[in-house]
């Protein structure tokens, strides 16, 4: 005869695996029943073991458990229906289960109906999880009306309130509620502490964070791995990279996390080839890139502009299987719009079967980088006829693609569209965006009075853009009182100076030209040296103004002598009158011809396949005189030439630009 052993539970914890295991019910048979709850087969557990369940009722609790992750709230309803048939309505441990199932259903009225008649039956779990319910739907009111009701409580219930407020991005109150419950006497935990260091994070306090490092220390967690993890990701955020990889490489294991938060914190911080290096490494110790990995690597080759290495990342999305995860898709059409190819995040786009509002708005920002701003518009129509309701972002990338496509009253439509219809209020960068769009257009003064009447506080880019305007209507006056209000705001702004010494320079003003160049000296204010970049053969080559670093300069400048040769023939003129210093002409178109794109291009026609696009990328805007340049280059060398600018980008093929000389 077999003989059964009996399982005898004393201890039963509401987090665990296993819940609530019978004395009256053979091992065995508890196995089975907890295996079919576990697959999410209720109804199967509850007709094989009904008579065990209704014998020993805190059965239920395994039932209730296994409708939480099939979402299936009319079974759970049922089985609170049956608890009460069963006289076991009574019971804490069943309630506090039915009470976390209608929390995590987001049926917050139904769970506060419950808890209003358990009256005795209420402990601190059941306050914690009704705290964590009001939270699920964003009621932060709520939660802590009822964590200051509560007589007493424990770490998990300031764990709660605290996590609540920092993912609600209160991360004041956060903190607040954390130093409070220092006070108290209760020591935090890993959960607590990996918190209090987002909200650090979030608010870039740099010295909080040290302080919660302290914390970290005293109660052993430096080593613990999304502790680690979150310490590393504040100090990072803090801009404290080196603080941050110290604390990485401190550990005496990583996993992905870790790996993930080493790759976004050199993103953040503007280390792209960093980033590239790192990613290489990830996968060299064995980790599997997940999306998290791949939104900041394909940041980094956004910021760089690398499209053979956007491309092999592409090939690992793929082979991962996150190419249908939407976060992804938004990366990689940024990515390859901002390597210059705008048909293959076209491409990206179409073959998303479940785009949302953040991959609509890329593919807007795409098409405007482009200059493209008509299919800008059609695309935002489509996706109102989607009923997708856009955002700032959205209206942002749309405004942008307006002003840089000469589509004025369609720009102002929109500008009105965003308030009226959609109640967004205007950020500065939206008022920017119309600044630019009214300047471009030569509505200088309606563009001043715009930036003086806006509801928020102006910027020194808003007031630099129209000084931009200033300079491609050759409008010397306004431009100097404009260029004061620029420097007021900062006052070492390189920019401002170049473009104020370009405009007095055009007029051929060179006394006031000499006032802007002294005043740059007595201020100590460097120019931003151009600097333009391109990659041949997973090789990044780059190029400074006149660079005799490279090591084929002597060849790229012998090039450029025969090439501005054969432009002269075609009719190509130096713009001489763009060069700010007082010197001879062959001074001047010396320097112009080794203007940084210009070298970049050079090297590109000796060393690239005559049918292959050339991709140049510029830490400034393209000057005038490069922009004739490589119109003329693009139709006797009969090849596509794309630069990307400080702006946008710019396609030349056949001697004319995509931007129809409106840049």
């Amino acid at each position: 005869m077999l003989r059964l052993r009996y399982c005898h539970v004393d201890y039963f914890r509401f987090s665990s695996s296993l819940r609530y295991l019978s004395t009256n019910v053979a091992c065995e048979s508890a196995s089975d029943f907890t295996n079919l709850c576990s697959k999410g087969l209720a109804k199967q557990a509850f007709h094989r073991f009904h008579p065990q369940i209704w014998a020993d009722p805190p059965l239920f609790s395994h039932l209730i458990q296994s409708c939480i992750p099939q979402n299936s709230p009319f079974l759970g309803k049922q089985l609170h229906s049956l608890v009460i048939t069963s006289g076991s309505s009574k019971d804490r441990f069943i309630s506090n289960h039915l009470l976390n199932m209608y929390c995590k259903f987001g049926n917050l009225e139904a769970a506060l109906s419950l808890y209003n008649v358990m009256l005795w039956k209420k402990n601190i779990m059941s306050c914690n999880i009704l705290i964590k319910g009001h939270l699920q739907v964003g009621d932060l009111e709520g939660a802590r009306n009822l964590f200051d009701e509560m007589p007493a409580r424990n770490v998990a219930t300031w764990n709660a309130v605290v996590a609540g407020y920092i993912q609600s991005e209160f991360n004041e109150e956060g903190l607040w509620l954390f130093r409070k419950m220092h006070v108290s006497g209760f020591t935090p935990d890993d959960f607590t502490l990996s918190s209090v260091l987002r909200g650090c994070a979030g608010l870039k306090a740099l010295f909080v964070g040290r302080q919660v490092h302290s914390c970290v220390m005293k109660c052993g967690f430096e080593f613990h791995l999304i502790v680690g993890s979150s310490l590393a990701h504040m100090y990072m955020k803090c801009g404290s990279l080196g603080e941050g990889e110290k604390v990485i490489k401190s550990m005496p294991i990583r996993n992905s996390v870790a790996w993930n938060t080493l790759i976004a914190g050199n993103s953040q911080n503007g280390q792209s080839e960093s980033v590239l290096d790192l990613y290489n490494m990830m996968k060299m110790a064995g980790f599997r890139p997940d999306k998290i990995t791949f939104v900041s690597v394909l940041s980094a080759c956004s910021d760089l502009a690398t499209l053979e290495q956007g491309q092999q990342i592409h090939a690992d999305v793929i082979k991962t299987g996150a190419s249908s995860v939407v976060g992804v898709i938004s990366s990689l059409i940024s990515t390859y719009s901002r390597c210059g190819c705008l048909e293959d995040s076209i491409k990206v786009f179409l073959e998303c079967e479940e785009a949302d509002l953040v991959s609509w708005s890329s593919m807007i920002a795409a098409y405007g980088f482009h200059g493209r701003g008509v299919e800008a518009v059609k695309l935002f129509e489509q996706m109102e006829q989607q009923e997708l309701e856009p955002n700032e972002v959205t209206f942002l990338s749309l405004l942008y693609a307006c002003s840089h496509s000469g589509l004025k009253n369609k720009g102002l439509e929109f500008f009105n569209l965003m308030t009226e219809k959609y109640g967004i209020k205007p950020s500065v960068q939206h008022y920017t965006c119309i600044v630019d769009l009214l300047g471009r257009s030569g509505c200088l003064d309606e563009a001043e009075a715009m930036i003086r009447s806006m509801p928020v506080k102006e910027d020194a880019i808003v007031w630099k853009t129209l000084l931009s305007a200033c300079k491609i209507h050759k409008n010397t006056d306004m431009a100097k009182r404009i260029a004061e209000e620029v420097l007021k705001l900062d006052p070492q702004d390189s920019a401002s100076y170049v473009l104020l010494a370009n405009i007095h320079a055009s007029a051929k003003k060179w006394q006031d030209v000499s006032e802007v160049r002294k005043a740059m000296r007595d201020r100590q204010v460097k120019k931003e040296p151009g600097v333009s970049w391109l990659e041949i053969k997973h090789q990044v080559h780059q190029f400074c103004v006149s660079d005799k670093v490279h090591p084929e300069a002597e060849k790229i400048d012998l090039y450029l002598k025969e090439l501005t040769t054969e432009m002269k023939v075609h009719g190509y003129v130096p713009d001489t009158g763009s060069v700010l210093h007082d010197m001879d002409n062959e001074e001047k178109e010396y320097s112009l011809c080794h203007h940084s794109e210009k070298m970049a291009i050079a090297y590109a026609l000796m060393n690239t396949p005559a049918s292959a696009p050339i991709r140049v990328m510029k830490n400034l805007r393209i000057c005038s005189d490069c922009h004739v340049a490589i119109k003329i280059i693009s139709e006797i060398k009969n090849r596509k030439i794309i630069v990307r600018d400080a702006s946008r980008f710019h396609h030349f093929k056949d001697g004319k630009c995509s931007c129809r000389d409106y840049w």
